[in-house]
């Protein structure tokens, strides 16, 4: 590979005389006495400077690499620093060290012939250790087989590799977080209300709605008459009629509590407690899983000790086990080196240009911004109108469509038709404009991809901002649609009208990805297959399976199951059953349909920006459901919180009739007296962590340093051994 093969093979020997040759004496620059003589050409090494600030610990690891080949009486001063120490619990076990087979067994001798001389309590508690380690891995074997798709994600990974595995990966992550969820719904809000229901057990009001206007009080969506079929299919899809008279929607929830003997049950503080605990519980595991992958993200991604070293000698994916997607990984790694040499190539272009080329430069992508503005805009003016006009046409008694099941159905729909479109049409758009602006191809990739997550979950917002607007009169109390109930008397039950637009727009997700699957990528298959001789066909081409938009459809579905959850209990579970489903769709189109894209990214830093972008769904999703429970005034004709000035009011309700003692606790926790202490100490800690963090990334920067001076070292290195074999 260097060009020494071609020499004669006397080399190693004569490098060994030569190095014999020029021993002696080291110096005492490196700060100690190693007590044995060096070679002068270990002097000459570019990383030899660093050797001071390596300190003993540097010096015993070469005692223990360089020592004799027989063990010694002392065989712990010839072992490494982390292989003996005081915290005998700590020591990492032989495997799992970064050395050769030859050093692990000579390492394995060290350390037995130091058990060799252990009796009494060491020697228990080395066996215990031994023992419990055993059992771990035992353990941890065995629960390995009970973790959910494991083999078909090893298999996605040996067939396409490592990219497209990571979409799956977190397909399976929102599968067991939406489960979770469910489990908390229905174990403490759903299953309990239909058990006492079917028991038919005491139920206590927890208000009174004597002083509520009358008008307020009217909320019927049983349908009065005979019904059609079609008419229940209708109500199924679009969430309303007798499905509004289900555990599903808020509306059907009680405000009562249930005693039973000694037992008591408050519906209404259940309800808010776990809708709470849901969003916490959520937030929690994400920035947990966050962490975890940045770890990785920030080591893969750092490009300062050569990104094209990286590629060539570390890049390859050695869980490929089909040639095709061997062939596959070879074009990835092409390309990614060509789209380096490409940003390089760029760099130097836009160093050369002149002032009024760049000037030029700068007022086309000003302008191509201010369109992608425009475009954004328009487009959310569009799913305003269309939610507007939808509930006009839905709610209102005078409404030209009332009383037609199909059109009633398909202007319900009509918000998430437009939002649908709007998803599909204008990333199209972006993909076209961000190719004039002439950025990066690195850039290029991640700018567009913020704009579609801008777009889908500003769209989101858009459409609870337009619904807000109509249920609470653009926030004017004195209007005079809400000046008797709070709220737009259009909505008797305004939550469960919010629910039911989450309900609608999760399934007409669902029902896009299915049509999408059967009538747009199968096709595409077959035509590309059987004609492919066809000009167009051919410039057309094969489905590429795009991790990115993948993705950003899962944040999307997850953004609105959040969204909704407080207003829809239920959507958890259907949430989890969608995106089971939609694993088996999306497994089978990848390995009927689709091939991986061209422009892939690592596994690492993928799962993190998958994760950013979940997180950000979830705080948005949070503001509505915050802003239900402490601001906006709760339906007065249904669901758990009739008759309460706001949600959160059942809490302090709770907390009256807890004993003094608590009480006196709570307010303390809730009061100035506990808040600013506790302000106090976690600004200190966040100092003490930023200081932690600027030492560690001193300490980061200082071993980058070194490894770069062994790269050098690996220069000087092959140099001598070149001119050793001339």
């Amino acid at each position: 590979t260097w060009g020494v093969h071609s020499k004669t093979t006397d080399w190693p020997a004569a490098m060994e005389d030569s190095w014999e040759r020029s021993l002696g004496t080291r110096s005492d620059e490196a700060g100690s006495d190693v007590g044995r003589q060096s070679p002068p050409l270990f002097l000459q090494l570019p990383s030899n400077q660093t050797l001071r600030f390596r300190g003993s610990k540097a010096e015993a690891w070469g005692a223990a690499l360089e020592g004799a080949t027989e063990p010694s009486a002392d065989s712990q001063e010839h072992m490494p620093p982390y292989m003996v120490g005081e915290e005998e619990e700590e020591r990492k076990p032989l495997r799992e060290l970064p050395l050769c087979l030859e050093e692990k067994r000579r390492l394995r001798a060290l350390q037995e012939q130091a058990a060799s001389r252990l009796s009494g309590w060491p020697l228990w508690r080395m066996e215990r250790r031994r023992m419990l380690r055993h059992l771990k891995r035992q353990a941890g074997a065995v629960m390995s087989y009970a973790v959910m798709w494991k083999s078909t994600l090893r298999h996605i990974e040996g067939d396409f590799g490592t990219g497209i595995q990571s979409y799956f990966s977190f397909l399976r992550f929102l599968v067991l977080m939406n489960f979770v969820a469910s489990l908390l719904v229905v174990g403490f809000v759903v299953a309990p209300n239909a058990a006492f229901e079917a028991l038919q057990l005491n139920w206590t009001s927890q208000t009174s709605n004597t002083s509520v206007n009358a008008s307020c009080l009217h909320y019927d969506p049983t349908i009065h008459g005979l019904a059609s079929y079609f008419s229940y299919i209708m109500d199924l899809l679009s969430g309303m009629g007798f499905m509004e008279l289900t555990y599903l929607f808020y509306g059907y929830y009680p405000n009562s509590a249930v005693d039973f003997a000694s037992f008591s049950y408050n519906v209404p503080l259940a309800y808010l407690l776990t809708a709470f605990f849901y969003l916490l519980f959520c937030l929690i595991w994400i920035v947990r899983r966050s962490v975890y992958c940045l770890k990785d993200s920030l080591v893969s991604e750092d490009a300062s000790l050569g990104s094209y070293s990286n590629k060539v000698f570390a890049g390859w994916d050695f869980g490929l086990t089909q040639s095709s997607a061997m062939q596959l990984k070879h074009k990835s790694i092409r390309y990614e080196l060509r789209m380096d040499l490409e940003e390089e190539m760029f760099r130097r272009r836009l160093a050369e240009q002149t002032t009024r080329q760049r000037a030029v430069l700068y007022i086309l992508r000003g302008l191509l911004n201010i369109l992608v503005l425009g475009l954004l805009g328009a487009g959310f003016y569009c799913i305003y109108l269309a939610t507007e006009y939808s509930q006009w046409l839905v709610g209102s008694v005078d409404s030209p469509i009332k009383g037609q099941s199909t059109l009633v159905l398909l202007a319900a729909y009509l918000p998430s038709v437009v939002i649908t479109t709007a998803n599909l049409l204008i990333p199209m758009i972006f993909g076209v404009l961000v190719q004039l602006e002439k950025y990066p191809l690195s850039f290029e990739i991640k700018i567009t991809l913020l704009r579609n997550v801008f777009l889908r979950l500003a769209s989101l917002v858009v459409l609870l901002i337009s619904l807000w607007s109509q249920i609470t009169c653009s926030g004017d109390p004195q209007y005079p649609d809400c000046k008797d109930c709070g709220y737009s008397h259009q909505f008797p039950c305004w939550e469960t009208s919010v629910g039911q637009e989450m309900f609608k727009l999760l399934i007409f997700d669902l029902l896009i990805t299915l049509l999408v699957v059967v009538f747009v990528e199968f096709p595409r298959k077959m035509l590309v297959t059987y004609l492919p001789s066809c000009p167009l066909l051919k410039l057309w081409g094969e489905q590429e399976f795009m991790v990115p938009a993948n993705v950003l459809d899962l944040v999307y579905g997850q953004t609105l199951c959040w969204t909704g959850a407080l207003f829809c209990p239920l959507l958890p579970v259907l949430n989890t059953l969608k995106y089971t489903l939609v694993f088996y769709l999306k497994k089978l189109t990848l390995y009927a349909n689709c091939r991986p894209a061209e422009r892939t990214f690592r596994a690492s830093s993928s799962n993190f920006f998958f994760l950013l972008v979940l997180l950000l769904g979830l705080i948005i999703s949070c503001v509505p459901a915050l802003y239900s429970m402490f601001a906006l005034s709760p339906s007065k004709a249904c669901g758990p919180f009739r008759g309460e000035p706001t949600m959160w009011n059942t809490v302090s309700n709770a907390i009256s009739v807890l004993p003094s003692t608590a009480q006196a606790f709570l307010e303390f926790v809730g009061s100035l007296a506990f808040a600013v202490p506790l302000f106090l100490l976690l600004s200190i800690f966040m100092f003490y962590l930023m200081a932690l963090t600027g030492s560690y990334g001193s300490m980061v920067k200082g071993l980058k340093g070194q490894l770069q001076l062994e790269g050098q070292d690996k220069l000087f290195l092959v140099k001598q051994i070149s001119e050793l074999s001339q």
